[in-house]
């Protein structure tokens, strides 16, 4: 941090950050069972708040956190960053423009090859661990903004790897009118499958290989760069008649997430991802979770009030 920032102070207790009086926004990255008690400080000292995915550890605690927003005044948001993705923007784009017609069948893949149990809090067997609320948020987040609220939800989660403590495979089916949409990650793929694969009544798209934006971070590739967020995969869209074309992905930039922000808190616009959003996707994971302990299909447990903030 002193290299790369030498002018930033690093404070050791996130306690005493949160109270700085210099401090106008708090951004909770930590362990998901300390995000709704984080969130609460920093609420509590007047501090606006982004609460990293997912928003809390179950529908309770966001709602808690909503209101206590409401009553302080203050930007509460939740970093749901997969909707400035590459790969995302260009199947929105394809399903937008009509390309495939009406969706019926729509497929949604976040998969690694990671055969090994990592010792790391998200591995272990401790409130808001486990594969399905580490990257089962970033899949419901974007289905959610394309399709609205699922009738109901049907999952299957399971640990599948020799020595894993918590669940790291998880299928999960939501329910709509007139279509059905497959969200599924694992930790047992090492060939990779398509990220997405979108199927409409006059054609298909599939998007095979992932945004970059991460593995660029990883290689050391600055955000803003010039070739920050692009993306060399191309979308193999498939007509009624069976021929393919390619469309290119548009470029991913998910520092778009924070500079919503900062517009929404010097009031040029609203929050980026709401709190009401976020509690939607929340109510997601808990029914899916719900279904794979029951063996029944769930409903989603939101309010007469919340589903119609959410329309």
């Amino acid at each position: 941090m002193k290299r790369d920032l030498p002018d930033v102070t690093v404070i050791a207790s996130p306690e005493e950050a949160i109270q700085h009086p210099d401090v106008d926004l708090v951004v909770i990255a930590s362990p998901n069972a300390t995000h709704a008690p984080l969130a609460r400080l920093a609420l509590h000292a007047g501090k606006h708040v982004v609460v990293d995915k997912p928003f809390t550890l179950d529908m309770q605690e966001a709602r808690e956190l909503i209101a206590l927003a409401e009553e302080k005044q203050r930007v509460l948001s939740v970093f749901h960053n997969r909707r400035w993705d590459s790969d995302y923007l260009g199947v929105k784009q394809v399903i937008e423009q009509g390309l495939i017609g009406k969706v019926k069948h729509f497929e949604s893949h976040f998969d690694r090859f990671r055969p090994e149990v990592r010792v790391r809090w998200r591995e272990q067997n401790v409130p808001g661990s486990g594969l399905w609320f580490d990257l089962g948020p970033h899949l419901i987040d974007q289905t959610l903004q394309l399709f609205g609220l699922p009738q109901s939800v049907q999952g299957n989660i399971a640990t599948l790897r020799e020595g894993a403590e918590i669940n790291d495979w998880a299928h999960v089916v939501l329910n709509y009118p007139q279509h059905k949409v497959v969200l599924h990650c694992s930790m047992l793929v090492a060939g990779g499958v398509s990220r997405f694969t979108v199927h409409g009544d006059k054609g298909s798209v599939v998007k095979q290989r992932a945004d970059q934006q991460e593995s660029q971070l990883l290689a050391g590739v600055v955000p803003g760069s010039e070739s920050w967020g692009e993306d060399d995969d191309s979308l193999a869209v498939f007509d009624a008649n069976l021929r393919a074309s390619e469309i290119s992905a548009p470029r991913g930039d998910q520092r778009q997430y924070y500079i919503h922000v900062r517009d929404a808190l010097t009031g040029k616009i609203s929050n980026p991802v709401s709190p009401l959003e976020a509690l939607a996707v929340m109510a997601v994971l808990e029914a899916a979770a719900q279904s794979a302990e029951s063996g029944t299909t769930q409903t989603l447990a939101l309010t007469a009030d919340e589903l119609a903030g959410l329309q």
